[in-house]
């Protein structure tokens, strides 16, 4: 974690952590910036290869990776200000991540977010120290793997306190392991990395947890570089309202205007820009266990699984509210940064790709496990439009034709 003073002024410190734009910068720039910051451990077998790279201090995240070779780009968001200032912000310290661990729900009487009696605005939100500013100590480390175990205490805005201990295990996937989840193997000349991360969370107190009195969720989020031609795509169920419900959640931070979301023939399209601030989610009757973004700048297609109970109906509900229905809540989101008032500074800008357990119901000693899996593709477009039809179902072309502007 990064000390509250600098060591040198914060203009020198900005200046040192990149002469490049993020989104010219390879992973081996990346990972000597955090370095002169933060302990930084990476997977993978060399510079040619695959690898992640992965912070104790910020919760064990994965903060990049790369598919490998000469000039490897970095695929996640860092927030080269925060990271270089060696300052905690009050809020939230989003120092970026392709694959960050946060516990739900966000809002509603049961959130961990704000405490008792707080009305739910940006001036009183508060991410929990567990899952913002505690560093979590290194339990096992390999070449391909590192685990993390970290305990703590949260309070609800019911006032009921939770006893947490969450085990995580971040693995960088070979092709045996990916091509199951793949439907098949890569096609030749892709280059790609593949991990996931294993998260358990614990029951670590005396009383269960119940409905009553409110329940977690484990929450993945990923942080990337948006682009004027990053296009979000989330498959989902298709049928009539009056047995699935609505499509999408859109009112997150408003309704998302007609040019930034469409919803076609099972899938959605949501701009990743980076330019708005905007947010939708999908409910457990409409999620499928996939979704995933198209950037046609970078020739990058990145693709999200995640293991999904057989059944699982109560999720946690995490809009700003007292909320009538808190375990009728979202399996899959995606954000979109932007300024949150005319004029004001967004956070990133990034553009993220979450996926969420459902709530956990546990005993004193119980423990539910959420997999989430992170996959870019690189290579020529027919290849990659061989994979976006085989896990997301829907072609290229149609991705960078489904929402206007300049997307080419």
């Amino acid at each position: 974690m990064p000390t509250r003073h600098a060591v040198a002024p914060f203009t020198a410190l900005l200046a040192a952590a990149s002469s490049l734009p993020a989104a010219e910068r390879t992973f081996d720039d990346d990972v000597a910036f955090l370095r002169r910051h933060a302990e930084v451990v990476v997977l993978g077998d060399g510079a040619g290869a695959a690898r992640v790279a992965i912070v104790p201090a910020w919760q064990g995240r994965v903060m990049t990776s790369t598919v490998g070779g000469p000039s490897a780009p970095s695929h996640g968001w860092t927030n080269d200000e925060l990271v270089a200032s060696g300052t905690l912000r009050p809020h939230i310290n989003a120092f970026g991540g392709e694959d960050r661990l946060w516990l739900g729900p966000e809002g509603g009487q049961f959130s961990i977010f704000f405490k008792k009696g707080d009305p739910f605005d940006l001036e009183h939100w508060q991410t929990p120290p567990l899952v913002d500013t505690e560093p979590w100590p290194v339990a096992e480390k390999g070449p391909r793997h590192v685990a993390f175990r970290h305990t703590g205490r949260l309070l609800n805005h019911s006032g009921t306190a939770l006893d947490v201990q969450i085990d995580r295990i971040v693995r960088l996937l070979d092709a045996g392991a990916a091509a199951p989840r793949l439907g098949g193997k890569v096609p030749s000349g892709v280059r790609w990395v593949a991990f996931e991360s294993e998260n358990r969370l614990t029951n670590a107190g005396q009383s269960a947890w119940t409905k009553k009195d409110g329940l977690l969720s484990l929450w993945i989020l990923g942080m990337f570089k948006p682009s004027p031609a990053t296009t979000v795509v989330v498959p989902y169920r298709d049928g009539p309202e009056r047995e699935l419900g609505p499509v999408v959640n859109d009112a997150y931070f408003g309704r998302v205007p007609a040019d930034r979301l469409v919803a076609r023939n099972g899938l959605l399209f949501f701009s990743g820009d980076g330019r708005y601030r905007s947010k939708i989610g999908l409910s457990p009757r409409r999620a499928r266990p996939v979704l995933g973004s198209y950037d046609a700048t970078r020739g990058l297609l990145t693709v999200v699984t995640f293991d999904r109970p057989e059944g699982a109906v109560d999720y946690v509900n995490s809009m700003w509210e007292i909320q009538k229905e808190p375990f009728a809540g979202d399996v899959v989101n995606s954000y979109n940064d932007g300024p949150p008032a005319p004029g004001a500074k967004p956070l990133g800008p990034f553009y993220e790709l979450e996926t969420s357990s459902p709530a956990a119901a546990l005993s004193p000693g119980d423990s539910l496990t959420h997999v989430h899996r992170t996959f870019h593709f690189q290579g020529g477009e027919a290849e990659l439009d061989a994979l976006a039809r085989r896990l997301l179902g829907t072609s290229l072309a149609q991705v960078k034709a489904a929402l206007p502007g300049e997307r080419r």
